[in-house]
């Protein structure tokens, strides 16, 4: 199935695993593709691994559909990764500014409204009440008597204090100690299908699920998507490949070409001759919506491929049984 509409679209529409992740999309088993956090390695895409069946290519595949404008993304969140390692098991620690321990106590500052006195929260406590230090007043309702007036910091190892500690990350893994200034932070999204996509693929789903039972219909065991060997031992993928029984060898191939604009270039022509030569069916056809350009008529009498050009699906149906027939 190709979407003439984009460059790059042909080649990764014919990709099985592109295909798989639309198909579900288009079956509505999913809106979106969701990040899942593991501690240990950070974000990863369990829909997606489980269909390339290698983590380490999820992203790249990702990247490639939405540069090929099949997917849209939005930022879900942003990860803190080791310089050292790569690891994702972060912890963040909040450190004393003067002598980087991160073994510090955390107070509140209260503020006594009427006489003014500042200090940390423990010192206000007297027996379970809260106290001024200073003139002895009992503080009894925040924001009447007394209010919160900011955070202290005091450092149990240097025993100085502060009110703005040093935030300094630490590797689980191999137990590195970075800042922010060293720190590796990557984006990570959530996809989804974009909308027009969808639309294109909705059709062309439809037009080879159609194809399919007409061929169910003539007696044909159908594959599609269908991936073949050739004589090269290259594998190539169809749209369509039809058989009439296991043992026999003689099969038809098929391939859409659908575009928006007035007519579909010569490329899924010389794309799908380059795979016949190399998987020599029986016949070869080329579905055109809404028709073939002048040069891909000439190459396709050329390369003996059965062009059949079509407004819309019921054309391209009826053109299909009639050929069939023949």
């Amino acid at each position: 199935m190709q979407n003439t509409d984009k460059k790059e679209a042909p080649s990764i529409y014919k990709d099985r695993n592109v295909q798989i992740l639309l198909s579900k999309f288009l079956d509505e088993k999913v809106e979106s593709i969701e990040p899942v956090y593991d501690p240990k390695t950070g974000y990863h895409y369990p829909m997606v691994e489980s269909i390339l069946g290698d983590r380490s290519q999820v992203e790249p595949f990702l990247d490639k559909l939405y540069a090929a404008g099949i997917l849209e993304r939005k930022l879900y969140d942003k990860v803190i990764f080791c310089p050292k390692c790569d690891s994702a098991n972060i912890s963040v620690r909040y450190s004393c500014p003067f002598c980087k321990s991160f073994n510090i106590k955390k107070s509140a500052l209260i503020e006594h409204i009427k006489c003014g006195y500042i200090d940390v929260e423990d010192n206000f406590l007297e027996e379970d009440l809260c106290h001024c230090p200073k003139c002895k007043e009992q503080l009894k309702k925040v924001d009447v008597d007394y209010r919160k007036a900011g955070i202290w910091c005091t450092c149990d190892e240097c025993s100085k204090s502060f009110d703005i500690p040093l935030v300094i990350n630490l590797c689980r893994n191999c137990r590195t100690n970075f800042t922010f200034e060293e720190c590796v932070i990557k984006d990570v999204y959530v996809y989804t299908i974009t909308e027009n996509i969808k639309t294109e693929s909705l059709l062309n789903w439809s037009i080879i699920a159609t194809i399919r039972e007409i061929l169910a219909e003539k007696g044909f065991k159908v594959e599609s998507p269908a991936i073949l060997k050739g004589k090269s031992g290259a594998n190539h993928s169809f749209d369509i490949a039809a058989y009439k029984d296991a043992d026999d060898k003689r099969m038809i191939v098929l391939d859409l070409a659908a575009t928006s604009q007035k007519v579909v270039s010569e490329q899924p022509v010389i794309s799908l001759f380059a795979k016949i030569f190399d998987v020599s069916p029986e016949k070869a056809y080329l579905i055109a919506i809404p028709k073939l350009s002048e040069n891909g008529k000439k190459m396709a009498e050329l390369y003996k491929i059965t062009a059949i050009e079509a407004r819309n699906q019921e054309e391209a149906m009826a053109s299909l049984k009639k050929n069939l027939e023949t």
